[in-house]
């Protein structure tokens, strides 16, 4: 007799991961677990630091992003009985827009000497609304010039949305930026670790991001009108 078959479900949230391990052929739940991130959400004090963070802030660890696949994957196979050979199927689902800087290798900024203390350096947590400024930024412009994707949002983007947040790092940390090889979703960098491979997840690019596809992201041009060195961003960070 074959092997049974399994899928886990791995759910990124703003306090905690969870893990689901289901088998395939039947939607049998056969175990779940939770695991609590150490640092939870980062709004006061950066971990480690006495950098006191500005008002409206929200941020994470990406350690314990790691660590929670750690700790609830083998925890959901043992209790489900189930042998890592019978898990046909990973999916991951993050709370978004959550960003976080890194470097061409995957390596987010605030793990790297020198950059612990700089808030910028860390992933915004979709709950961060201190990029409200470039929010309104990028509203008003993107309504001046009647660009096409801002009519697919309403009007109006958030200031939770990458745009505003990667503005935001570039306007108030340019040194920051400027390190940065990539600026990727929580969950997108998460499947990068798993696999090795970095890959953009279209729902996250066309509701966070600006995306459509056929189209692309929002212009080089418009892009540029922000900031000029927000030109390149989705060929020098998104690509």
């Amino acid at each position: 007799m074959g092997l049974s078959r399994y899928s886990i479900g791995l759910d990124f949230g703003t306090e905690s991961a969870r893990a689901v391990l289901v088998a395939v052929a039947t939607g049998r739940v056969a175990a779940s677990t939770v695991f609590e991130y150490p640092d939870g959400v980062i709004d006061q004090n950066l971990p480690g630091t006495d950098q006191t963070l500005p008002p409206d802030w929200a941020l994470q660890n990406p350690a314990d992003w790691l660590r929670a696949v750690e700790v609830i994957v083998p925890t959901a196979l043992r209790e489900g009985g189930v042998a890592p050979e019978e898990v046909v199927g990973i999916g991951v689902d993050f709370t978004s827009c959550t960003i976080l800087p890194t470097t061409a290798n995957g390596t987010p900024l605030c793990q790297i000497e020198g950059w612990r203390d700089q808030p910028h350096a860390w992933p915004k947590l979709w709950k961060h609304h201190a990029a409200q400024p470039q929010a309104d930024k990028v509203n008003r412009l993107a309504l001046e010039r009647g660009e096409h994707f801002i009519q697919r949002y309403g009007g109006k983007i958030s200031s939770e949305w990458l745009i505003p947040k990667t503005l935001q790092i570039l306007e108030e940390a340019p040194e920051a930026y400027d390190a940065a090889a990539c600026i990727i979703e929580g969950g997108d960098w998460v499947v990068w670790q798993l696999t090795g491979n970095e890959r953009r997840n279209a729902c996250a690019a066309g509701y966070k991001a600006c995306w459509e596809k056929g189209i692309g992201y929002p212009s080089p041009q418009f892009l540029a009108a922000l900031h000029p060195q927000l030109g390149r961003l989705m060929a020098d960070k998104l690509s």
